[in-house]
């Protein structure tokens, strides 16, 4: 009797097939779930279709897959990261313009993915409002030189709903780049070549940093002369790519070593040049972030503070008094007494799979360490046999230190602040439980539209682009060494009226980071829970209005470019996934529990990132 399935049953099956085809590799796995789509290595995450199969979800969803399946296809991550340019706008474009690439060459071939993918651009062009957009600041130009680079690859004209991105900065680019386009969509099926050539554009364009620009003169000028006398005889035949290519890695790791000494190679490691000893003194004596680490994104990138003289970093006892706290926290306690329920045993679920990892590993037959008493027997039938000694593995996961990071803005008033305190609040003593170090961090502004940083710009004459103009407040409501039964009371300081005012992500992303740098973990996670974009009507009543937003993208995009740290995001009822490569979008602060338990499980069943090999990422 033929096995009955359901309609979405039948299209997630076709979906999963027809993506291993196109990809040209039966390994590839694909799993649909809740999260939002995203690619890790030969493992796809699908959204799982609704029951109705709306037409322009299928759409959207077979574009993502197909775009997914092309780049299994078509990309070589080590060939992408060995010329990854330094600068958030820089690697940005050169990241867009490698996803055109990719996708173009399946297009080019078949019209039906190119139906899927076109259908797919459509819907995140739309999503993402850049119809409305009016100035070139508006307009990111990476998305700009991707659409241009389509439009040359497949004919095909950009989505109505990105039309003024092109129409802002077509002149541009093509005064300042039109020879190199069009050498890129002549070498698109060759992606060493295409990289060189989009590092051309980048720095053409005046986006790449001073260092590059002469770096890329020199290949220009002398590229040829040095290669000739390395290997005599060399002409632009096949021998002389193959030997191009083998070496690609390796002069991008010089590179990058002349560039930033050795900053990436030893975030997490001693910068020191001995390194002959064993892995316990390195760990011991490890610096977690090294002097030339990248510099983050500020006033080189357009983002400036008028004063941050009044700004504060506070501990939540130090924000009301003890009696208050204790006040606040019974009342959390009695208002979430259902969901407690709920959080718990999604909590425990993480707890099991978390000490399942645990399980004890041993190494035998060592000539020291602990005593194996097992093979004592043989020590009693042969006095002559040495004895034999033994030692526990360590465990990756232990060293580990997890960040959340809660946005306290007023959007968040009511039932989301709630669930955020007390979600984070137990999944803290379950991590707590498994030797994982938490902390939980807020952060709002000081006072509602400006504060005293507003007050002296009027005094000074209200001078134009004053930057942020308002007084923020990061708040400390748990640090990674406190126990869980210390700072247990901060949380119902979210409940205290008066305390969510505005917020401003990117700069609280990046105190976040800075403190997690600070930490002698290993794995450094950075969950980010927020109800919405940026917002402070002091700093955006006197600036751009996407002048928090751009800083805000500037941000993810370096920390997810060139920390080590893992950053991951949950917004509750709003579309953080355009901002973040690794996010979802939950619907109801009642499933916060839910998306925060999975997003943390995934990321522990990854192996750890080496700071080196994961700061490249197409997005």
């Amino acid at each position: 009797m033929p096995i009955s399935r359901s309609p979405v049953d039948e299209f997630t099956l076709a979906l999963a097939a027809t993506m291993r085809a196109l990809s040209g590799d039966r390994e590839v796995v694909v799993a649909f779930g809740r999260d939002a789509p995203r690619l890790a290595g030969k493992q796809a995450f699908l959204p799982l279709p609704s029951r109705d199969l709306d037409f322009v979800e299928v759409t959207t969803l077979r574009g993502t897959a197909d775009a997914f399946a092309l780049r299994v296809r078509h990309h070589d991550a080590q060939v992408h990261a060995a010329r990854m340019p330094e600068g958030a706008e820089a690697s940005g474009v050169y990241n867009a313009a490698e996803l055109a690439r990719v996708e173009s060459l399946g297009a080019r071939r078949m019209t039906g993915v190119a139906a899927n993918l076109r259908a797919l651009l459509e819907e995140h062009y739309r999503a993402t409002g850049y119809a409305d957009i009016t100035q070139k600041a508006d307009a990111p130009i990476g998305e700009a030189v991707a659409l241009l680079l389509r439009e040359r690859l497949t004919g095909s004209p950009p989505p109505e709903a990105a039309r003024k991105i092109v129409d802002l900065w077509r002149e541009d680019i093509l005064t300042k780049g039109a020879y190199e386009l069009g050498e890129l969509a002549a070498n698109a099926a060759d992606q060493e070549a295409f990289t060189k050539i989009a590092r051309r554009l980048i720095a053409n364009l005046g986006l790449a940093e001073e260092e590059e620009n002469q770096e890329l003169q020199e290949q220009q000028k002398g590229g040829e002369g040095k290669d000739e006398q390395q290997q005599p005889g060399a002409g632009e035949g096949a021998e002389g790519e193959g030997e191009d290519s083998e070496s690609l890695a390796a002069r991008g790791e010089q590179s990058d070593e002349n560039q930033d000494s050795d900053s990436e190679a030893g975030v997490a490691t001693e910068p020191e040049p001995d390194t002959s000893g064993d892995e316990q003194p390195t760990q011991t004596r490890r610096q977690p972030r090294p002097d030339n680490f990248p510099p983050e994104p500020g006033a080189a990138d357009g983002y400036k503070v008028f004063s941050n003289a009044y700004d504060e970093t506070i501990r939540a006892e130090e924000l009301c008094d003890a009696d208050e706290l204790t006040r606040l926290r019974r009342h959390l306690d009695q208002q979430l007494l259902v969901l407690h329920n709920s959080v718990s045993r999604l909590a425990n679920r993480l707890q099991r799979r978390l000490m399942a990892k645990q399980n004890r590993s041993w190494q035998f037959d060592l000539e020291e360490g602990i005593l194996d008493a097992a093979r004592l027997a043989r020590v009693v039938v042969n006095p002559s046999h040495p004895l034999s000694f033994k030692r526990e593995r360590e465990t990756e996961f232990r060293d580990t230190v997890v960040s959340m990071l809660i946005d306290n803005s007023g959007s968040m008033r009511g039932r989301p602040i709630s669930v955020a305190a007390m979600c984070t609040d137990i999944l803290a003593r379950t991590l707590e439980r498994c030797g994982v170090n938490v902390e939980i961090l807020g952060f709002t502004t000081r006072a509602w539209k400006g504060g005293q940083s507003r007050e002296d710009w009027l005094n000074a004459g209200k001078g134009a682009g004053p930057g942020r103009l308002n007084d923020l407040r990061h708040i400390i409501y748990k640090s990674a060494d406190d126990p869980w039964r210390r700072s247990r009371k901060n949380l119902g300081l979210m409940l205290r009226e008066g305390l969510l005012k505005e917020n401003i992500d990117g700069e609280a992303i990046l105190w976040a980071h800075r403190r997690l740098m600070a930490r002698h973990e290993q794995r450094r996670i950075l969950m980010v829970i927020s109800d919405g974009a940026p917002v402070d009507d002091s700093t955006l009543s006197v600036n751009s209005g996407n002048y928090l937003d751009r800083h805000l993208r500037q941000v993810i995009t370096w920390i997810e470019a060139r920390s080590p740290v893992q950053l991951i995001a949950i917004g509750i009822g709003h579309d953080v996934t355009r901002y973040y490569s690794r996010a979802v979008t939950i619907v109801d602060a009642g499933q916060l529990a839910g998306a925060m338990v999975d997003q943390l499980a995934t990321l522990f069943d990854e192996k750890i990132p080496d700071a080196r090999t994961s700061r490249h990422r197409v997005h």
